[in-house]
């Protein structure tokens, strides 16, 4: 079957469970009322199909929402305008629920569970029995490690949540009266949150995830690999491996205190043995034998004990649970001819897999607090010289390693800096109660000297923990271009480092290195971020070999391409033998959740998407790089002059005043999404430095520009073009799967934009100039693009997604506009220095536009 042929099929049969059906479940939802507006929905299509006109004539914002109320509601006053854009946004907000369960509802249908990419896919791979013994070797220590964040990219509460999860099942049963009954608890459901969440209401809301969808994934995928590779697979099978952040994770977010941290990790046993507890009640029901029905009923009663029962947390073991199933396996053989066995074995598979810990709590926090705790350590005792502050990283390394007692974190007057120190005896506490797995990464963001490795290990030393008792991975993390280059250099003094590498030899010759997409791509442009991550991933695997360590990349992703996102498995299938590739460990987060993750078939899907990527090119490829020399070498040269592009938009005059006063980028604190602030730092002043990178890029994308996923590309291929060379990046296109996927992803982020909604710009006195270069640069990476693949549209290899993309961008459109409407007269209200008692509305408003916006993108991912 041809690939026009099986485009044509796909988009039909997404027309048939998606646009249809939205179309007919839409207009239940147009006859709700809404709270002092009636028929919202009427004005709303209305607005809809006049931006599309008008924006596309070149009319701003604010010249059509003036001409929409002049024409449609001549006599309102400012107040009740204000007030039915807010309708428009919450109606809006909820087309898109309803289109997000009507996608969710049809992904069997749109995804093959047996197709390209998934595990009945790898078996057809393996047709030799050297390919079978490659495979066998390969399941003992290969895993897929999916690290929950709670990065605010994510603006649906958990009521709204639980009505798309019952609006996926009520359409998948084809129930119209109950889609309706959702559909009015949906108008009358709140989306915004009026206070910020606490770090464990972010954790708690994670948990329900791993209770309700990762727990029974995890259990089909075992089960399907045992099945399908009864030989090859062992016994006990670690294919995959949950991690969590929110609790943990205190990098700029000083709401994050070791009391936080115990209870998620509390709050993480209890999940685990609850879904544990549900199960036994179930097993319970079927095995109801002489000889098991006692035993089953002891688990039980042992299981409900230590979830309810204050002060039970110790009361049971992983080993005591396997080893009571193991009991009742060999009871059933050997009395009850089998029956129902494999339902005992499927719940030690998830025993086996998620122990007491259920999802590993990484710790993570900044370099610098880390040295400032130092320098006050010498400040304040005598563990360390007066003068430590003063010394070479070198002489610093040779003393903080050597610390031999503890030292009172109630002596530091900072309060982070006294909660950091004190979570690494937290840390030992989390392992005696969770196990060893429970907690046991402690990773550093912004690191830039192999000194900050080395002062996470004198951390433990100052709790008086010695060294053969830190049973934790010290995770380095890269993220700048500068510190990517510099990452292989920092790694070769750690193994260098005797006390380090006696460090290593305890945790099995293994390191662990985090690479982060994001602020890459803001320091650098996206590709060069992509490029200076492939490199440092090379040069890692290179050095960590020559020092015989197994290197380990954590990959912090996040749902768009411009944080590393989109396509994410296909750049795991491309890696050769150059980089790397024992686990594919990466995280999860905000939209990326939901929407690869929502429900049981989409998780199951897309983590067979990521076993199969990191299996199948051990299998299959040859190669033992992923590119030959002169391909980088080209790609450099791309990636060098995308920068020099890049470098040169960023240091524009206007550039953070047109971030600041064009996209809703200051408003990004007031969402109350998350429990962390926008920006590190107290400062009120814009850096990019302290500025996160999911502002920072959901802002352009918000402006429907999305500069963070293409500026710097066509300038780049012109370059060559200029040259005479682009048929070697045809060439390249064509044979490399990495390459292709950059382009792939480029491509996302091209159809994403929409200059129309922002053209009113183009002669702005201040900010016109900027507009136009972003402008023209995202007119020649389409023409550039298009032309590399072969393409006539954007996303012509991916139909599905090409079409989920444009009704959710032309669903959302009246909201674009609104918000730029509300930003604008915020603007002039700020620039005539102005004292409106309709300001701070506006500015509201700016920000309930974000929520749509942001959540009709859940195909970023």
């Amino acid at each position: 079957m041809s690939f026009d042929v099986k485009k044509e099929l796909a988009l039909q049969q997404f027309n048939n469970e998606v646009g249809i059906k939205f179309q007919l479940y839409n207009s239940l939802f147009s006859a709700l009322p809404f709270h002092r507006i009636d028929k919202t929905g009427v004005l709303l299509a209305l607005l809809q199909s006049y931006c599309e006109e008008s924006l596309e004539k070149g009319l701003s914002p604010q010249e059509i929402l003036d001409t929409f109320f002049k024409n449609n509601i001549p006599n309102a006053d400012d107040s009740s305008k204000l007030d039915l854009l807010f309708r428009f946004v919450q109606y809006a907000e909820r087309q898109v629920v309803l289109f997000d369960a009507l996608e969710d509802s049809a992904f069997r249908k749109l995804r093959s569970m047996d197709g390209p990419g998934t595990l009945t896919a790898l078996e057809q791979d393996v047709r030799t029995p050297e390919q079978s013994e490659v495979l066998k070797e390969k399941f003992k220590d290969f895993a897929v490690r999916l690290v929950l964040t709670a990065h605010p990219t994510q603006f649906y509460p958990g009521e709204v949540l639980a009505i798309i999860h019952d609006l996926c099942d009520a359409i998948a049963d084809a129930d119209t009266t109950l889609v309706n009954q959702l559909l009015m608890q949906l108008g009358k459901t709140p989306f915004f949150k009026e206070s910020k969440p606490t770090p464990f209401d972010e954790a708690v809301s994670l948990v329900w995830y791993l209770e309700h969808v990762f727990y029974p994934a995890a259990g089909r995928i075992i089960n399907k690999i045992k099945t399908q590779f009864p030989e090859e697979a062992p016994d006990h099978l670690q294919i995959l491996r949950m991690g969590f952040w929110p609790g943990g994770d205190r990098d700029g977010n000083p709401f994050v205190k070791v009391d936080t941290t115990l209870k998620v990790a509390e709050t993480l046993r209890a999940g685990i043995l609850r879904c544990y507890y549900n199960d036994v009640k179930e097993l319970r029901r079927r095995l109801t034998f002489k000889g098991i029905t006692q035993i089953l009923a002891d688990l039980e009663k042992k299981l409900y004990d230590s979830v309810f029962i204050p002060g039970q947390c110790t009361l049971l073991t992983q080993s005591e649970i396997i080893g009571i199933l193991n009991k009742v396996a060999v009871l059933i053989n050997k009395d009850h001819r089998g029956l129902f066995v494999e339902k005992v074995e499927d719940l030690k598979n998830k025993v086996e897999l998620f122990g007491l810990f259920f999802a590993s709590l990484d710790i993570r926090q900044e370099s610098t607090v880390h040295g400032n705790i130092l320098n006050n350590v010498a400040a304040l005792s005598d563990i360390l010289p007066g003068n430590y502050a003063e010394l070479t990283d070198e002489e610093k390394a040779e003393l903080i390693v050597k610390i031999d007692k503890g030292f009172d974190y109630h002596l530091l007057t900072n309060e982070v800096e006294a909660d950091t120190l004190k979570v690494a005896a937290a840390i030992k506490q989390i392992q005696q109660e969770n196990g060893a797995e429970g907690c046991h990464r402690f990773i550093i963001s912004q690191t830039n000297s192999f000194l900050n490795v080395l002062e996470v290990y004198a951390l433990f030393l100052l709790n008086n923990i010695k060294p053969q008792d830190i049973d934790v991975d010290i995770v380095p993390l890269f993220e700048t271009i500068d510190d990517l280059k510099n990452a292989k250099g920092i790694m070769q003094k750690l193994y260098s480092n005797e006390i380090y590498f006696n460090h290593l030899k305890k945790r099995g010759y293994q390191q662990t290195i985090m690479l982060g997409f994001s602020d890459g791509t803001k320091d650098g442009g996206y590709l060069m971020a992509n490029w200076s991550i492939y490199k440092a991933k090379e040069e890692l695997t290179a050095i960590s070999r020559q020092y015989d360590i197994e290197v380990v990349f954590f990959d912090g992703r996040g749902g768009p391409p411009a944080r590393g996102g989109g396509k994410t498995h296909k750049f795991y299938a491309a890696m050769g033998q150059n980089i790397a590739n024992n686990e594919i460990q990466l995280t999860v987060q905000g939209q990326t959740i939901s929407s690869n993750f929502g429900i049981i078939d989409s998780a199951q899907y897309n983590i067979e998407q990521m076993i199969h990527a990191g299996i199948s090119n051990t299998l299959s490829s040859s190669r033992l790089s992923t590119l030959d020399k002169s391909e980088e070498k080209l790609i450099t040269q791309l990636a060098e002059d995308s920068l020099t592009a890049y470098l040169s938009l960023r240091n524009h005059s206007s550039f953070f005043d047109y971030l600041s006063h064009v996209s809703p980028l200051r408003f990004y604190a007031a969402t109350n999404i998350g429990s962390r602030p926008a920006k590190r730092g107290g400062s009120s002043k814009l850096s990019l430095k302290d500025l996160r990178a999911i502002p920072y890029v959901g802002s352009w994308s918000q402006l429907k520009q999305n500069v963070t996923g293409y500026y710097g590309v066509g300038k780049a291929l012109k370059k060559l073009d200029d040259d005479g060379r682009l048929n070697e990046v045809k060439e390249l296109y064509n044979n490399s799967t990495f390459f292709k996927t950059l382009m792939d992803n480029c491509e996302m982020a091209l159809l994403k934009s929409y200059f129309p909604l922002t053209h009113y710009l183009q002669n702005h006195p201040l900010y016109g100039d900027i507009w136009n270069n972003i402008h023209d640069e995202y007119q020649l990476t389409r023409r550039y693009i298009l032309k590399i693949s072969g393409h006539q549209n954007l996303m012509d290899d991916y139909p599905v997604d090409q079409q989920s993309i444009q009704i959710r961008e032309k669903i959302v459109l009246p909201v674009l506009a609104i918000q730029q409407y509300a930003i604008a007269k915020v603007r002039h209200m700020e620039e005539q220095v102005m004292d409106s008692p309709l300001k701070s509305k506006f500015e509201k408003l700016v920000m309930r536009c974000s929520f749509g916006i942001i959540n009709a993108g859940r195909n970023s991912a």
